[in-house]
């Protein structure tokens, strides 16, 4: 990968990640109001998406990190 290309990867990377956690914590937040009004499946999924946005981002800090190794 060309060196441009990689510090830009770098930058996207921490990008996406710190847009997940903002986008984990809202769905979080709807989560709550869904099941204090009594949807309690769908908080469950909301919650269940946001198992899978950390998950991602476990994925995007070790795509990160072997860009660091080098």
């Amino acid at each position: 990968m060309a060196k441009d290309d990689a510090v830009k990867l770098k930058t996207l990377l921490s990008h996406w990640v710190e847009h997940n956690e903002e986008h984990a914590e809202e769905f979080t937040e709807w989560a709550i109001k869904a099941r204090a009004s009594g949807n309690g499946r769908v908080h469950d999924y909301m919650m269940k998406a946001v198992q899978q946005m950390k998950g991602a981002n476990k994925s995007l800090l070790a795509a990160l990190e072997g860009l660091k190794e080098g």
